[in-house]
């Protein structure tokens, strides 16, 4: 997955580079789906929720805050913590 660019396969616009909505709905979908739910290759990140700004740790690469379930994502290529970004407070997962 390292350098992965994914090309697209998933048919949307958004690619590891895209930000808020764009990249969580491309990290989600990347490789069939396969990414969003495995641990974070470095390890877990510490973050702020961008919605409610509640403290919590992402363990996967697409996860929900615990208390307002909205959802960030980081993409594998680069998972540091100012690289997560939130899809927005009307965002549900399919």
């Amino acid at each position: 997955m390292t350098g992965c660019g994914c090309n697209n396969e998933a048919g949307g616009a958004g690619g590891p580079f895209s930000k808020g909505k764009e990249l969580v709905e491309f990290v989600y979908n990347a490789h069939g789906g396969t990414v969003r739910d495995q641990p974070i290759s470095q390890g877990a990140i510490d973050i702020v929720c961008q919605g409610c700004k509640t403290s919590f740790t992402l363990e996967t690469y697409v996860g929900k805050c615990p208390e307002c379930d909205g959802v960030h994502a980081v993409a594998p290529m680069n998972p540091v913590a100012e690289n997560v970004q939130f899809a927005g407070v009307d965002f549900t997962l399919p």
